[in-house]
């Protein structure tokens, strides 16, 4: 495979999923959700395993809007549609680091979450073929610690409003840079 044929199959991912922009939207809901959870005068544990009880409607809720947005999720004759689950399910094999967490230092448990789940979008840049993922990679992870740093235990719900706001501005990358692509796809698929 050449390198335009690759370039050509990345842009046909990017164009049908209109690059990931149902996951995102869901998760900034479902983080809006974390960040009010995180209000809640319970102990950290118990916020935690909320967390994760919130996090589960993530996928149904994506799945309601690429109805409405119009998004494919598959591409069957896309050899590299399968690597989008793939590099998904990559993020679960960095729980054990956050279950450690939630068990001996859980007051950090939303941190470390939005870490996790912020560097798995740096993939996704070169999947859909779009540097966003890889800058809010890097901006997500490294100001969550920032963030978590410069509060107090009991103000932790400022970190899942920070991924919310990096979520919002990431949308709107997305809407642009989909505009873009598509101009571009006239081109190079007539």
């Amino acid at each position: 495979m050449n390198t335009p044929d690759l370039k050509k199959l990345k842009l046909e991912l990017a164009l049908n999923a209109k690059s990931g922009i149902d996951f995102i939207i869901s998760a900034a809901m479902v983080w809006g959700a974390i960040a009010y959870i995180w209000t809640l005068p319970k102990e950290a544990y118990s916020k935690s395993i909320l967390t994760f009880y919130v996090g589960i409607t993530m996928l149904p809720l994506a799945l309601l809007l690429s109805k409405i947005l119009k998004t494919k999720w598959t591409t069957k004759t896309n050899p590299l549609q399968p690597l989008g689950m793939w590099l998904n399910l990559a993020q679960l094999f960095y729980f054990p680091f956050l279950f450690f967490i939630l068990r001996d230092n859980p007051d950090y448990f939303v941190m470390t979450y939005v870490i996790i789940t912020g560097a798995h979008f740096f993939p996704y840049a070169w999947f859909y073929d779009e540097i966003g993922y890889a800058i809010f990679a890097g901006i997500i992870a490294v100001g969550a610690l920032v963030v978590a740093l410069n509060v107090t235990v009991g103000d932790m719900y400022f970190v899942p409003l920070y991924m919310v706001l990096c979520l919002l501005v990431l949308t709107v990358w997305l809407l642009i840079s989909n505009k873009r692509k598509r101009r571009s796809a006239n081109a190079v698929f007539n």
